[in-house]
């Protein structure tokens, strides 16, 4: 990937990104209280006297809740402070009851730790680190709508209290790609462990983007944060449109503003919504109401192994240990859940062909890959939703390495059980679609082929080679694509001399 600059009048221009990703954390219960978490609930069905702030409701750190931002902190090799604090955050916003936020700012959870990308999909060795500046767990606003009554707004604080993980970068990227990469790659390591679902459309991770620039060399110019962006695509664009706005402003004689602004996808522009507070702006202090969190071996070590095997690991193993291409190993470890369909899938094939998952890896990763994603990106469905399950696809698989049918029959097949949901044996022994290896069969439809196209015959006996393809695919049309295909090149290459 080349330098990323941008052109202004009066030279280039580098961009400097970082990015505050807030992640809800994945539990059945609230930060500070047993309020339930679920989304798409009723308005104002989810609050507890805490997160309503109840005169005399005093918070209570859910367990849970440290757990997962610890070991999302393990997973990104981050160090765990044994000694961290809460600290109350005041301002006043209509869906903030309290009129202050517990999170942490001085004393934080996770401390350092970082993030590696690729930078090329093409280009395994193409990477670069990402530092994280620190993890701290806090305690989400409510929600405000402006779009049921021409005059008044309502608040819904089903969401007021749910638990956050605030993931901080180092501003470490230099480009709308880098930072879109850095954000995917968060978001699969969130999914691998488990402590966020990564939903970025209904807002359980969501980032705000941090903007300035410079000339190449020169110092850190004055940063804007974009808040809430929810989608990588969006991040991107926010980056492009901001350096270009914030290069337009310094080359026009003005000065770039510490400011907070929003996106607007539909204009593909930003905006002014305040300017940016500070830190001494919020009146940090240490919550009074919860002691310090002192967290022992024990429960560090029980965080340690309960992580699964992350998606870094998984993609050299991938590579490694099951022979796979690094674009294919890419592609398989980049969401969990194709991973998991994936390991069940080679599971269920190694276990039909009475082979190691080595022997069949290839088969299974190229027909997954290359077939079924295909076949599932025409009907707009993905495999969560795919009708054609791990053991569905090793039966068709099996279909094809035992001669049954053969690859382009294979290809009829799971459009038939993409359909139906039907499996794939059903499916052929019902439209009659085995393979035939009739060498009788075969070599009837082949004399028919060569005696309707002599005149091609002597040319390839002549020494065009290149027609020995138009003998099989005729021989194959004049079978309705049964014959086995192996077959019919030894035949034909005989009976061509």
């Amino acid at each position: 990937m080349s330098e990323y600059r941008i052109q202004g009048a009066t030279g280039e221009w580098e961009v400097v990104i970082g990015l505050e990703v807030h992640a809800q954390i994945t539990t059945n219960a609230k930060l500070f209280s047993g309020a339930a978490t679920a989304f798409g609930a009723e308005p104002n069905t989810q609050v507890s006297l805490v997160d309503a702030a109840m005169p005399g409701m005093l918070p209570v750190p859910n367990r849970e809740c440290i757990r997962q931002a610890v070991r999302t902190g393990l997973a990104i090799n981050a160090k765990i402070n044994k000694w961290s604090r809460f600290d109350r955050k005041n301002y006043f916003y209509a869906d903030l009851p309290q009129g202050y936020q517990i999170s942490q700012l001085y004393h934080p959870l996770v401390g350092e730790g970082s993030i590696e990308i690729q930078l090329d999909d093409k280009n395994p060795e193409s990477t670069k680190t990402i530092g994280i500046e620190r993890i701290h767990v806090e305690q989400d606003a409510g929600k405000l709508m402006h779009d049921q009554h021409p005059t008044m707004s309502y608040v819904d604080l089903n969401r007021s209290g749910v638990a956050l993980m605030e993931i901080v970068s180092r501003p470490d990227m230099r480009s709308p790609a880098e930072a879109g990469a850095y954000l995917a790659k968060l978001r699969t390591i969130l999914r691998y462990v488990g402590s966020c679902d990564g939903n970025m459309d209904q807002g359980s991770m969501r980032a705000d983007v941090n903007v300035s620039v410079r000339r190449p060399g020169d110092p850190f110019g004055t940063r804007t944060e974009t808040k809430n962006v929810n989608s990588v695509r969006f991040v991107m664009a926010v980056v492009e449109q901001e350096a270009k706005r914030q290069v337009a402003v310094i080359e026009d004689g003005g000065t770039v503003v510490q400011e907070t602004r929003l996106y607007d996808p539909d204009r593909n522009e930003t905006r002014s919504m305040r300017s940016k507070e500070d830190a001494h702006d919020y009146r940090y202090f240490p919550d009074p109401d919860l002691l310090p969190l002192e967290l022992d071996d024990a429960f560090l070590e029980e965080c340690r192994a309960s992580l699964p095997e992350l998606p870094d690991a998984k993609r050299h193993r991938y590579e490694t240990a099951l022979g796979l291409s690094a674009y294919n190993a890419g592609v398989l470890t980049a969401d969990v859940e194709t991973a998991r369909w994936f390991e069940a899938l080679l599971a269920e094939t190694a276990a039909r062909a009475k082979k190691s998952e080595a022997e069949v890896a290839k088969q299974a990763s190229n027909w997954l890959i290359s077939e079924l994603f295909g076949a599932l990106n025409k009907l707009g469905r993905s495999l969560e939703t795919s009708p054609v399950s791990p053991a569905a696809g090793a039966e068709l698989l099996a279909l094809v390495a035992d001669g049954t049918i053969s690859g382009s029959i294979a290809k009829q097949v799971l459009e038939k059980m993409l359909e139906s949901g039907d499996g794939a044996a059903a499916i052929v022994e019902r439209e009659g679609l085995k393979q035939t290896s009739d060498t009788g069969a075969i070599e009837a439809a082949i004399d028919g082929i060569l005696a309707a196209n002599a005149d091609k015959v002597e040319q390839f006996k002549a020494g065009k080679e290149a027609l020995f393809g138009f003998f099989v695919g005729q021989t194959m049309k004049a079978m309705q694509g049964k014959a086995n295909p192996q077959l019919v090149n030894e035949l034909l290459k005989k009976k061509l001399g």
